[in-house]
C-alpha cells in the first residue's frame, strides 16, 4: 500500500486508501470527476512539497497530477502552455535555456506546475502572478473546466482564492514570458552573490540554485536538511504602527503605506530557536543551514512536524507578540 510518506518531500504521512496516477490532461480531468463522484475525500499531489499529511494517513483517493507538456502558443512575447504535471523546475530550467526570462528567479522551488498558482510561488524578487495569464480549470462544484485569468484568482503573497478555498483542480498554465537572454535582479542577496544587478538568466539560475542549496532548499538525497517543506512559516505582514513596537533592529520591509512585512527566519531565531533545534526525544529538527526549514531527520512522524511547528509559533508569539502562518497544508495533523 502506497504512503504519503513516499509521495510527499517532508517524508511523513500514512497509507491511502487509493492512489491514482494521471499522466494527461485528460487523465486528471477523469480521475477528479470519478473521486468526486463517489463523494469521498480527495487530494491533488502534484511534487507532494508543500503539504503534511497525517500519521494515520489519508481516507480517500489521491490523484497525483503527473501531466507533462510545454507549449509556445501564438502571441506576443513568449506565451506558454505548461501542463500541471511538469515539474517546476524543470519548467523554469528549460525556459532559461530557451533564452525566455521571467521565472529564472523561481530556480530550485520543488513541486509541480499545476500547485505554483495555488501559493503565488515567489522568491528572490519574483513571483508567479508577474507572469501568468491564466488557468485551464476543473471546477469541483459545476465539474466543468473553465479559463480563468489571473486576475480573478485573489493572487497575493503565498495566497489565492484556491488556496482561501476554491475547491477544484489545475490542468494548466498560461504563463508570459520575455524573449531575452539576460534579466534584472530585484532581490539584494542574489544580486550581493551575483556580484552585479543585472546578468544573464542562466548566471541569475545558477545564483539562485547555489543560494538555495547554501540553505538545505534544493531537494539533494545527500542533503538531510532537504528533506522539509522548504520554507515552513511565511513572512508575515503586520500593521505599520504594530511594527513601530518591535526591536528596532528588526527586519522590516515596507509592503504599502499601512504595512510591513517581517523576516520570519528573524524571529524564529531571536525567539531562540537556533539551527539544529529538535524537541527532546523528537526525529524532526530545525535545518542546520536554515531556521525557517523543518526536517525530517530520519523517521520522523506528522505530529512531530506539528508539535515542533506549533512550539516554534508558541516562542515567537510569546517574544513578539506575531502569530507565523504555516506555508504547507496539513492534512490530518495540526500545524
Amino acid at each position: 500500500m502506497t504512503t504519503l510518506a513516499e509521495l510527499t518531500t517532508m517524508r511523513v504521512g500514512g497509507p491511502a486508501d487509493a492512489v491514482v496516477t494521471a499522466t494527461t490532461r485528460d487523465e486528471l480531468t477523469d480521475a477528479a470527476l470519478a473521486a468526486w463522484e463517489t463523494g469521498d475525500e480527495w487530494l491533488v499531489l502534484g511534487g507532494g512539497s508543500n503539504v503534511v499529511v497525517g500519521d494515520a494517513g489519508f481516507g480517500g483517493t489521491v490523484i497525483r497530477a503527473a501531466s507533462r507538456g510545454i507549449e509556445r502558443l501564438d502571441g506576443d512575447g513568449v506565451l506558454l502552455r505548461v501542463e500541471a504535471g511538469e515539474p517546476w523546475d524543470e519548467l523554469v530550467a528549460h525556459t532559461v535555456a530557451q533564452g525566455w526570462s521571467g521565472i529564472e528567479a523561481l530556480s530550485g522551488i520543488p513541486g509541480s506546475t499545476g500547485a505554483a498558482p495555488i501559493q503565488n510561488i515567489g522568491a528572490y524578487g519574483q513571483e508567479l502572478s508577474d507572469v501568468l495569464v491564466a488557468i485551464d480549470f476543473l471546477d469541483y462544484v459545476t465539474g466543468q473546466s473553465e479559463r480563468l485569468p489571473a486576475a480573478d484568482l485573489g493572487l497575493g503573497y503565498r495566497m489565492s482564492d484556491m488556496k482561501a478555498g476554491r475547491q477544484g483542480v489545475v490542468l494548466g498554465l498560461e504563463l508570459r514570458l520575455e524573449e531575452s537572454a539576460s534579466g534584472v535582479i530585484r532581490y539584494s542577496q542574489l544580486a550581493s552573490a551575483i556580484g552585479v544587478e543585472s546578468a544573464p538568466i542562466a548566471e541569475i539560475r545558477e545564483g539562485v540554485l547555489a543560494l538555495r542549496r547554501a540553505k538545505g532548499m534544493v531537494l539533494d538525497t545527500a542533503d538531510p536538511d532537504s528533506v522539509s517543506c522548504g520554507s515552513f512559516f511565511t513572512n508575515p505582514i503586520v500593521g505599520e504602527n504594530f511594527a513601530r513596537g518591535l526591536p528596532p533592529e528588526t527586519p522590516q520591509w515596507l509592503v504599502d503605506d499601512t504595512a510591513v512585512k517581517l523576516s520570519a527566519a528573524w524571529l524564529i531565531e531571536h525567539a531562540g530557536i537556533t539551527k539544529g533545534f529538535r524537541l527532546p526525544g523528537s526525529n524532526v529538527a530545525i535545518s542546520s543551514k536554515h531556521t525557517l526549514a523543518i526536517t525530517n531527520r530520519g523517521g520522523g512522524t506528522a505530529e512531530e512536524v506539528g508539535e515542533l511547528a506549533r512550539y516554534i509559533q508558541a516562542m515567537v508569539l510569546s517574544r513578539f507578540g506575531v502569530a507565523l502562518q504555516p506555508e504547507p497544508v496539513g492534512i490530518g495533523v495540526e500545524l
